[in-house]
Formats: structure tokens, C-alpha cells, sequence
């Protein structure tokens, strides 16, 4: 397997090989751009209405190719037909959620049923024609590349490149109406008009990708690299970036490791592939993974052990927590039998009167006191401006050492 897989990693298993393998990361790195501005509109249902929506027209173009010339699978006619029958259902969502009492989600529902109930219709007619090409059909419901033509692996390729430039320039002003629409009329941006915009280029991803992912499974990629993109950062741009090179990661490993073999499907590997990033995203972000959340709470519960350990200390109040004493004699604050060292007695000193500090703190100023996290943790030096610990040392030295 691994002897297959090589050459077409590095592009040398073919110029057509080569070709699908370039055009898919390049659909890729678009759906993963424009797939983040649809998350971050909070819109990628729409996204899956769009897919389903394809399929009366991509089976009504078939139909009327081959009756024309006798073989239905003709690209540019069938994807054609894909985006017109896209188009219309992406029409009708708008329409039934601005002209109905029904919200966006009952519209997509409703349409995506449809749409796809008929285009099941379309196919069972389409098998009894007598007409070639039936069968490759299949391939656009799970995608296949095997067998694709040079000359459709360049369509594929040059649409997938327009859109990917497409998405580039208009990211500033897809950035600003997902996070706020209002600012964004106030300059001059027409808020409706970037949203169909928007709406257009995730319609043109799915109809692009088609013959690479299969239309079932092309919502996929829309979702999961700008979903794996928000576990390693929380700015927007880099996110958007992210989402474009993990989306050109995952078809890259999809399309090769499906030229190794024939018999493997290509848009399933995409995704599964895709999938790997996501769960590796999942576990091993730096700041939003599974490991670095439980890193980040062990160090916490240390946190406050430690700190309840030296207010116990301070207090002469007994402790009996295992944790709370192995962080202090870990820190040198206690001996092995439980007797407090110099440095823990001073160690102890210091959070009872840091204490007092923030209690303090708290009650003079509720309202701002609400806003800091965990302050009490935290020295108090790290958290307030030296002439705000001044005003509390003189209240607390005038209060007697009382909070």
C-alpha cells in the first residue's frame, strides 16, 4: 500500500494523478475559506440544503445530454444543471424563511427533502433510458476521480482556483458581516448582497465538488476543516487561513491514498481524512484540545490546593487532603512529618494577608471584582496597578488588619 501511496504524495504518479491531485487541494482550500465564513454566520446548514438541492439537476442534465448525444456524462452540462438546480434551492430557503412564519432551519428541511426525494425519482428513470453512462452517476454521489479525463481535472481545477481567489478578495467584507452587520452598513457595505455573495461561492464549492467528494459528502468539507481551524486559534483571519490549508491537507491525503488503490473512494477518504485533523485538533490543540483542557484544570486544582494549603497553614487548622500536602511539601512549605517550615510559616503570612487584600477588594468593588477570574489565585500584584494595592493597604491598616 505504502509503495502506491508514495509516488502519488510526492506528485509523481502521473500527470493525471498529478492534476486531480492539485485541483482537489485547491477545492479544498476553498471550501475550508469559505466554509469558515459560513460557520462563522452560523449558516452551514445551508450548506447541506445546497448539496441535496444538486441532484434533480444534475439527473435533468444527464437526461438531456444523452438524449442529445447518447452519453449523459458530459461535465460542464452536468454541472451546469447542478448549480441551476442549486441555485433554485437555495432561492426557495431564502424565499420560505422571508416570505413565512417558518425559520431557516424548517426551510432547509423542507427543501433538502424535496429536492433530494426527486432527484432519487430522476435516477431510478435515468437507469431504464437507453442512454450509456448510467453508472458513472454513482460517482457524483460519493465522489470518484478514478478515470477522470485530463480535460475535466483542468475544469475542476481552474473553477476551484477562481474560487479560492474569489473568497480571498472578499474576506475583509465577509469578516465584517459575520461578526457585525450593523457596523458593516454604517461602511457603506450592502449586508445582503455580501450574504448572496457568500451563499453563491458555498454553492459553487458544492457544485465544483461534485465529481471529487460526491454531493453527499461535499458538505464535509465545508464544516469540518473551519471547525478544526477554531480549536487551534481565536482570531478570525488566521482561522480562515487555517481552515483553507487543513481543507487542502485533507483532500491532498484523500486523493492519493485513493490513486493508490482503484477500488477506494475518493470522497470518502477526503473526508475521513479530514476527520483525522479534526479529532487530532479535538485532542491536541494548544489551548482548546482535550489534553491541553486537562492540563490546564490539573494545574488549577494544584492551584487552589496549594493556596487552600497555606490559608489552612496560616489559620492552625489541620489538613488532611493528600494532594494539599504533597503540593506543600513539594514546595518546601512542610516537612515529611507535617511541620511547617520558615518558608511555608512565611509563604502562609503572605496568602492570609493577600487574602484579606482581596476580600477587601471585593467588597469595595462588587461590580469589578466580578470580571476577574479567579483573582484570588492570582499574586495581587499580577492582577491590580500599584496605587489600587496602596488604597487597599491603607484601608486594611486603618480597618485594624479586618477586611
Amino acid at each position: 500500500m505504502m509503495d502506491a501511496w508514495w509516488p502519488a504524495l510526492i506528485f509523481s504518479a502521473g500527470y493525471n494523478t498529478t492534476l486531480v491531485t492539485l485541483g482537489a487541494m485547491l477545492l479544498g482550500a476553498g471550501a475550508g475559506m469559505i466554509g469558515a465564513f459560513v460557520l462563522l454566520r452560523k449558516r452551514s446548514l445551508v450548506s447541506d440544503a445546497i448539496t441535496h438541492a444538486t441532484l434533480p439537476g444534475l439527473a435533468m442534465a444527464f437526461v438531456l445530454i444523452g438524449a442529445i448525444q447518447g452519453d449523459g456524462r458530459w461535465l460542464p452540462g452536468l454541472l451546469l444543471g447542478a448549480a441551476l438546480s442549486a441555485a433554485l434551492g437555495l432561492w426557495l430557503v431564502q424565499w420560505i424563511s422571508a416570505r413565512t412564519r417558518l425559520g431557516e432551519d424548517a426551510a432547509i428541511g423542507a427543501v433538502l427533502s424535496t429536492f433530494f426525494a426527486f432527484g432519487v425519482v430522476l435516477i431510478t428513470v435515468i437507469q431504464s433510458m437507453n442512454v450509456t453512462g448510467q453508472s458513472g452517476l454513482t460517482g457524483y454521489l460519493v465522489g470518484s476521480t478514478a478515470g477522470m479525463l485530463a480535460v475535466e481535472a483542468k475544469l475542476i481545477a481552474s473553477c476551484a482556483l477562481g474560487l479560492l481567489l474569489a473568497v480571498f478578495i472578499l474576506r475583509r467584507e465577509f469578516l465584517l458581516v459575520c461578526f457585525d452587520p450593523e457596523f458593516a452598513q454604517t461602511q457603506g457595505v450592502n449586508t445582503g448582497r455580501v450574504d448572496l455573495l457568500l451563499l453563491l461561492l458555498l454553492m459553487a464549492v458544492v457544485v465544483i465538488g461534485l465529481k471529487v467528494t460526491g454531493l453527499i459528502l461535499v458538505v464535509a468539507l465545508t464544516i469540518t476543516p473551519p471547525v478544526s481551524a477554531r480549536f487551534w486559534t481565536n482570531r478570525p483571519p488566521r482561522m480562515v487561513a487555517l481552515a483553507a490549508v487543513l481543507g487542502a491537507l485533507a483532500a491532498y491525503l484523500g486523493v492519493t491514498l485513493s490513486s493508490a488503490r482503484a477500488s477506494l473512494p475518493t470522497g470518502s477518504l477526503i473526508v475521513l481524512s479530514a476527520f483525522a485533523i479534526f479529532l487530532m485538533s479535538f485532542l491536541a490543540a494548544p489551548r482548546r484540545g482535550v489534553f491541553a483542557s486537562l492540563l490546564a484544570h490539573q494545574r488549577f486544582r494544584r492551584r487552589v490546593h496549594l493556596r487552600q494549603g497555606l490559608l489552612s497553614m496560616s489559620r492552625n487548622e489541620p489538613i488532611f487532603d493528600g494532594l494539599t500536602l504533597r503540593l506543600l511539601r513539594r514546595a518546601g512549605h512542610i516537612r515529611r512529618d507535617g511541620v511547617a517550615t520558615a518558608q511555608g510559616r512565611a509563604a502562609a503570612r503572605e496568602a492570609e494577608h493577600e487574602e484579606r487584600l482581596w476580600a477587601l477588594y471585593r467588597r469595595l468593588y462588587p461590580g469589578d471584582a466580578l470580571h476577574r477570574e479567579h483573582a484570588g489565585l492570582d499574586p495581587i500584584a499580577r492582577v491590580l496597578p500599584p496605587d489600587a494595592i496602596d488604597e487597599l493597604e491603607q484601608r486594611l491598616l486603618a480597618s485594624g488588619g479586618r477586611a
